[in-house]
């Protein structure tokens, strides 16, 4: 019998971006199951609430079968056992991203020898695209139709007028 492979991709997507949707969609083809795990730290002070962004993946992956959605405010290495996952997918854009990432897979590595980090590179037109960016644009009200997802940029768009 076939073991479904269930890999789990993290972040606090505040907001969801189109290299964050890009990382989904590629690497839902290439698992039996992609758990989009959002991060509720709120020591980093998120602009949308954790029911917000789930609201966000939600919307711009209904397209998308084999994505789940959960919440988690534990170690990753907790969340894979947890959910019985031996793979983390990781975008990184830079090298100073690579740095960053390679330290935090040695980390949960060594609390969990199977768990395997793989990372992907958004695609080239979404490489310089993060959250951070998205939401200091949308600070000093700038145009963020090309940053986000077309089915939530509406939502994206309401928080910034709530907030101003």
């Amino acid at each position: 019998m076939h073991q479904k492979k269930r890999a789990i991709y993290p972040g606090t997507f505040d907001p969801l971006t189109k290299g964050h949707l890009d990382i989904i969609e590629r690497s839902s083809k290439m698992f039996d199951e992609l758990v989009v795990a959002i991060g509720d730290n709120p020591d980093k002070n998120p602009l949308f609430s954790v029911a917000e962004r789930a609201n966000m993946i939600r919307t711009s992956t209904i397209n998308i079968p084999n994505i789940s959605i959960v919440k988690f405010n534990s170690l990753l290495v907790d969340l894979a056992k947890d959910l019985e996952a031996n793979i983390i997918i990781r975008g990184i854009r830079t090298a100073s991203d690579f740095e960053y990432e390679s330290q935090m897979a040695y980390a949960n590595n060594a609390l969990k020898k199977d768990l395997e980090t793989i990372y992907l590179m958004p695609t080239l037109k979404y490489s310089y695209i993060s959250s951070s960016v998205v939401r200091a644009i949308l600070k000093f009200d700038g145009v963020i139709e090309h940053l986000v997802p077309k089915k939530i940029l509406q939502d994206v768009e309401l928080k910034r007028k709530a907030k101003n």
